[in-house]
């Protein structure tokens, strides 16, 4: 066999395991009609353990984290070398599409997987992380699992609650987690050298260019605003024309200025107005004052900025014109976040290696990526979805556009992760000697990198039987760099991750 037909063989057969994967994890919903995973729960739970299932099986140590992402670990030639890290979501929206996030952690596996059937190592080690929440679903605050890893979870989110009124503080004890522990998902900016996410466009451009796949310039920031047109409510009988003080009127007016501004400005700049409400509200009656909402984005915050101030200051015209008042509150910032120069590079000339040209392109969208890029170097490749549906069933992804993807992130991670290392391993780092441990969830058990601090274990509940004997010890960003250092209790050969119910 050709190297040629060897080559496009693997390909097939690793995006054929993609998808099917994919239909694995779509299985694990909390209702059989529509896929819907939220954070902690007992599906994203089962979740993880496939996933860490598969982790395994592509030669990495596995492990979760004190905020529930799913982790894994593929070593480089100089064990406890920085790491590339690779990962996305698990958890999705309600009624939900398949690919968006799971097919991320998927063909970061994948990636390792090759490596693995190779027996190839490289200087920097390679994680992958399935986080525990990016959409937000449960309890209505977004990037927890990310903001776990950068050390950015604010404690005021253990008290945030879903709709049974079930906190995150306890949401995280049902699931085995212990609250106090959450700091110790935070790892130490030197532990990683860079991040690189696989996502689903969710957009139309690439389909529109005929591409397989893009590259990601910039993550859009956003603003989101409550505003308010105040007229004067009237008979709409008796009111003439040239005397009303109609507050919709003038909403419909600033809408158009909304839509045709932002066109005009260009620059991948979108604004939406999502949500109208008129007051009092009734058929015969002239508005007298609407609320609506302004959400506008772009992947770069001076343009997004300058486009907001000339949307408000016509509205302010319109309103003074049609005399009225207007009034607007931000309750929503999110700056845009610029992917690295240097990843970008690299992931533009892997995608052209595979499909003959490149094209970079903004997310819309948010994603994990936003909270890791404030700590390590971050870029994004996305790969076409059918018409650009997303957080629906009809979302969908080829095969063939999946096995493109796998052969360019691999390119990609590969050029990364076999880079220099930057350090080597400092004193304070041990390993056991054991191949694999078994303990209790109560039993202390790390494998340490260079600067150690209390370790994660899998939790009893989840994984119940066994645990790898080389558990990361992740510190909290200002942990004190000392040693700690435990007994192996008793040997196993090998590791069962088991939950009851789920699937195997």
């Amino acid at each position: 066999m050709s190297d040629t037909v060897r080559q496009q063989a693997e390909r097939e057969a690793a995006a054929s395991r993609v998808m099917a994967r994919a239909d694995r994890l779509a299985a694990l919903s909390e209702t059989a009609d529509a896929l819907t995973r939220v954070y902690l729960s007992p599906e994203h739970l089962q979740a993880n353990q496939l996933v860490g299932q598969w982790m395994q099986a592509a030669g990495m140590m596995v492990w979760q984290d004190s905020v529930g992402n799913i982790c894994g670990r593929y070593e480089g030639v100089q064990e406890g070398a920085p790491a590339v890290l690779l990962g996305s979501h698990l958890d999705t929206v309600r009624n939900a599409g398949r690919y968006d996030g799971m097919l991320g952690v998927l063909a970061a596996i994948e990636v390792v997987q090759r490596l693995h059937q190779q027996g190839r190592r490289l200087a920097k080690a390679i994680e992958i992380v399935g986080f525990g929440d990016e959409e937000g679903t449960r309890f209505g605050i977004t990037l927890l699992g990310s903001r776990g890893v950068t050390g950015t979870w604010p404690e005021s989110w253990l008290s945030q609650c879903d709709t049974d009124g079930v906190s995150v503080a306890q949401a995280l004890v049902n699931a085995g987690l212990d609250p106090a522990r959450i700091a110790h998902a935070a790892r130490h900016p030197r532990d990683i050298a860079a991040y690189l996410e696989l996502h689903i466009e969710q957009g139309p451009c690439l389909e529109q260019a005929g591409l397989a796949l893009g590259v990601v310039e910039a993550i859009n920031g956003a603003r989101r605003l409550n505003c308010r047109f105040t007229g004067e409510a009237g008979h709409a009988g008796t009111v003439p024309m040239l005397h009303r003080k109609d507050a919709l009127a003038a909403a419909a007016e600033w809408m158009m200025q909304v839509e045709n501004l932002t066109r005009q400005r260009g620059g991948n700049l979108v604004a939406t107005v999502g949500t109208l409400r008129c007051a009092p509200g009734a058929v015969n009656v002239i508005p007298g004052e609407v609320q609506l909402t302004l959400d506008i984005r772009g992947p770069q915050d001076a343009p997004l900025t300058a486009l907001l101030e000339e949307l408000l200051g016509q509205a302010q015209a319109i309103a003074g014109r049609r005399q009225l008042s207007f009034a607007a509150e931000e309750y929503y910032r999110i700056a845009a976040t610029a992917c690295d120069s240097h990843l970008q590079a690299v992931l533009s000339e892997a995608v052209a290696a595979v499909q003959g040209r490149s094209l970079t392109l903004p997310s819309g969208a948010g994603h994990d990526a936003i909270a890791i890029a404030e700590r390590w170097p971050s870029a994004m490749l996305f790969v076409r979805c059918l018409g650009g549906v997303s957080h629906h069933p009809a979302e969908s992804v080829t095969a063939a556009n999946v096995g493109l993807a796998i052969d360019a992130f691999s390119r990609a991670v590969v050029k990364v992760a076999d880079a220099c290392s930057r350090r080597s391993p400092g004193p304070g780092w041990r390993l056991f000697s054991a191949s694999w441990l078994t303990t209790s969830a109560t039993e202390v058990m790390a494998w340490m990198l260079p600067i150690p601090a209390p370790t994660e274990i899998y939790p009893s509940s989840v994984f119940p039987s066994s645990m790898p004997s080389r558990i990361p010890r992740r510190p909290p960003i200002a942990w004190a760099s000392s040693v700690l250092e435990a007994p192996a209790r008793s040997m196993a050969t090998s590791v069962s991750l088991s939950l009851p119910g789920s699937a195997r």
